[in-house]
């Protein structure tokens, strides 16, 4: 995975990476900071300084995004010299629209270098120009600059230059990062012409900029730790076996990947942004990137141990770098300062798809063909629903309308338009697809249609007292008998079952095999003989979740579903669209940021600095969620795997809404004593919320589960080893 998504972006990210593998030797990491590298031509030559720039000024005519994507691969491989400060001069100046002042950048005769902030003051002249005195430090890459970007204080407030380096005294200082030089940058009643005064150019924009170029380094600078930590836990062997096996280590490799795809996805959607919602963004990717650079260097050199603290190790190389990035970019809390003001302020950042233009006739079709089902009402709207296949619709007919990606999208966006609510399936919507890929014909005509439409209420008989996360540990037994099975045992953890008609049951024929073999999946009803529901309190008071005993329960043969002894399978496809489904939002519990910004709102108070860091906290997260989700859908739009983007927005969606409500019960501070009610107002809805949402990383599949599978799946750390073994 990369910052860039589309075909164009990955191309170009690898065939920088590939550059960069051919052109910067190892020992170039450790060459004089203060002088250009001998690849600097061949940057130039790559086309890599001017992505961004304008083609009359030597660039490629690309945008920010481009320039993103080059400078996260040349990262990875902690590309030495002013690459990244060149380009960060470049794309301000550009901004400006003073292109003349961009000769030679692009093609490497120039470089550059850019202060974000300083002690500089200006008086202007009548002819524009500006007498400027003071100092900044430290400037990125300011000792090999050829022309400097810095700030400078007016009575007009804060304006930007593009100076000569010649016309500054520039002093190098002893950099933290070792491969990239920094300098302090001094001006003594220097005359800087009017046309070059970045007129044009706010500091917002400067800063926006700076986000999205260092953020995008930050992100590459974690995908290498996260890679090459990978990469050594999978060999390093302690204790008899590799120690990416222990989950200690597991699962903080797995947090190091959740930390760098948030930082692309934020980094990205930054890219998209304009005007007021590039501010929030922005400020967003200040918060995420940085720090998740900085946080997988740290369990980089944890996970590589002794030899990751050495000098001639790598890390401590990335390590450097990312502590320096953040602290150009300046402390966390400051952007996340930036971003509770914006969102309190009403600014926000709404996911929109780009879809293709011969998408149109599709969108009208499906309008018409929405809005004579609009004109229905009741049962027999969410039968028409149904019908057409407009419930699951990435199924394949009749029970879907085997569309594609972008019809899904486009389904979804006009039943919105026309206010058309799809039937509540609940536990439904995990049975269709397992009965539509595995039912028999009778099966699907008798139970599949009413599902469709919510007339049949469903109950999920998998967990039980033994049997969680590891659920191929089940114990109830199917006996067969004459005609059918006798099911005999106990199943818990079962929402709705309470209500529920029918139930999908998974239970043990044979304990021959592995415990993955030898599990049948039956259709139970509900109502017959031997079936007793015991209600479960939970910690909110309410009953949702039952335990289910089956006494002798018969089920006849025509309601297995897939093959006797083969259930295994058909639960995987139930499980997977469960844990989607259950990830995909606040399960229900209202515990989301529009809601806590409405709290804000009625404190009728100022946050202290402390609590607007929280507020920015969930917000963040929030936006990066939203971000992967698009990520997920364009990559889907593409014909594309989803990749770690699905794994890591699935795993933070299901602590996101704790997270959420926690942060909204410690703003309402004493009046959280209070009974978790939602009769009570705030207090008692938020305190709630805080009780109820502790179950959803738990009843998708727990947060441990989920961080193995990410660990094992997408980083490829050797497996548990099985009991016993």
């Amino acid at each position: 995975m990369a910052i860039g998504l589309s075909e164009e972006h990955e191309a170009l990210h690898e065939s920088v990476s590939r550059w960069a593998e051919r052109s910067i030797p190892t020992d170039a990491l450790r060459s004089a900071a203060d002088e250009r590298p001998a690849f600097w031509p061949g940057l130039a030559e790559q086309g890599l300084l001017g992505l961004h720039l304008p083609e009359e000024a030597g660039g490629s005519g690309y945008g920010l995004l481009e320039a993103a994507v080059a400078v996260e691969a040349l990262a990875e491989r902690m590309v030495p010299g002013p690459y990244v400060p060149t380009v960060l001069a470049g794309a301000v100046i550009h901004a400006s629209k003073h292109h003349e002042l961009l000769a030679g950048l692009a093609d490497g005769t120039r470089t550059g270098a850019l202060a974000l902030s300083g002690a500089l003051t200006g008086t202007r002249a009548g002819d524009g120009s500006l007498t400027v005195s003071g100092a900044a430090e430290p400037v990125l890459g300011g000792a090999t600059a050829d022309v400097i970007v810095l700030p400078v204080a007016t009575d007009d407030g804060e304006l930007w230059v593009a100076v000569d380096a010649a016309a500054a005294t520039v002093t190098s200082l002893q950099s933290l990062d070792l491969t990239r030089s920094v300098a302090k940058v001094e001006l003594d009643g220097v005359t800087v012409p009017a046309d070059r005064v970045l007129d044009g150019v706010e500091s917002a924009d400067v800063r926006n900029i700076a986000a999205v170029l260092l953020g995008a380094e930050a992100a590459g600078l974690a995908s290498w730790c996260v890679s090459s930590a990978a990469a050594y836990a999978k060999v390093r062997v302690q204790f008899g076996r590799p120690i990416g096996q222990f989950q200690g280590i597991k699962h903080k490799l797995s947090r190091m990947l959740v930390a760098l795809e948030q930082a692309r996805a934020t980094v990205w959607d930054a890219t998209r942004a304009d005007g007021q919602e590039l501010d929030y963004a922005a400020a967003i990717a200040g918060v995420m990137a940085p720090d998740a650079a900085v946080q997988c260097a740290k369990d980089a050199i944890q996970t590589f141990g002794g030899i990751g603290y050495t000098f001639e190790h790598d890390a401590h190389l990335y390590y450097r770098r990312a502590l320096t990035l953040r602290a150009l970019l300046g402390p966390s809390a400051e952007w996340a300062a930036r971003v509770s003001e914006l969102a309190l302020r009403g600014v926000g950042r709404e996911m929109e798809l780009d879809l293709p233009e011969d998408a149109e006739p599709l969108r009208e079709a499906l309008r018409a063909e929405i809005a004579e089902i609009a004109r229905l009402e009741g049962k027999e709207q969410r039968r028409a629903l149904a019908a057409r296949g407009f419930v699951m619709p990435h199924l394949p007919r009749p029970w879907g309308r085997g569309a594609s990606p972008l019809e899904q999208v486009l389904i979804a966006q006009e039943l919105k338009a026309a206010k058309v609510k799809l039937p509540a399936l609940i536990i439904g919507a995990w049975v269709v697809p397992s009965v539509a890929v595995y039912g028999t014909p009778e099966q699907q005509e008798r139970f599949l249609p009413k599902t469709l439409s919510g007339e049949i209420i469903w109950c999920q008989l998998f967990s039980e007292p033994g049997a969680g996360s590891d659920l191929a540990s089940l114990q109830m037994k199917a006996e067969k008998v004459e005609g059918g099975w006798r099911l005999n045992g106990q199943k818990i953890w079962t929402s709705v079952a309470h209500v529920a008609e029918w139930g999908i049951c998974i239970a043990r024929n044979s304990s021959e095999g592995s415990k993955h073999e030898g599990i049948t999946y039956f259709l139970v009803d509900m109502k017959s003989p031997g079936v007793t529901v015991r209600p479960l309190t939970e910690m909110t008071g309410e009953n949702l979740f039952n335990e289910v005993f089956l006494d002798d329960v018969f089920v006849p043969d025509d309601l297995v579903v897939g093959e006797v002894g083969d259930g295994w399978k058909v639960a995987r496809n139930t499980l997977s669209n469960e844990r989607v489904s259950l990830s995909s939002g606040s399960g229900g519990t209202g515990a989301s940021v529009p809601d806590l910004l409405g709290l804000v709102g009625r404190l009728g108070r100022e946050l202290t600095p402390v609590e607007a860091d929280q507020l920015a906290g969930v917000i963040c997260e929030s936006h990066s969620i939203n971000a992967l989700s698009l990520r997920v859908t364009l990559k889907q739009l593409a014909g594309n795997e989803p990749g770690a983007d699905a794994s890591v927005r699935k795993l933070l969606s299901t602590s996101h809404a704790q997270h959420v409500s926690e942060t909204a019960v410690s703003l309402i501070g004493a009046q959280a004593t209070l009974a978790a009610d939602m009769k009570l107002g705030d207090p008692g809805y938020w305190n709630r919320a805080v009780l109820a949402t502790r179950a959803m990383t738990i009843y998708g599949g727990t947060t441990e589960v989920q961080l193995n599978i990410i660990g094992e799946r997408l980083l490829g750390l050797p497996r548990d080893p099985e009991p016993g073994k």
